[in-house]
């Protein structure tokens, strides 16, 4: 099955964008703490989201409008 990045949410899981972007979650933590790919906390557990436009420039894309 494959997944259009229009068809995404605007804000991703940990697992979503290391499926996106072929690595592991854990390196998906790192570049949060490391700032390349910074994350937004929700909930009280302090889950990880991943806003989509930022994971686009990750992977050199831009947002067409």
């Amino acid at each position: 099955m494959k997944v259009s990045l229009e068809d995404l949410p605007d804000l991703l899981t940990i697992k979503e964008v290391a499926s996106l972007l072929r690595v592991s979650p854990l390196t998906i933590k790192r570049w949060g703490k490391s700032g390349k790919l910074p994350a937004i906390r929700i909930n009280s557990r302090g889950d990880r989201r991943y806003r989509k436009e930022m994971v686009m420039r990750l992977l050199g894309l831009e947002k067409h409008e």
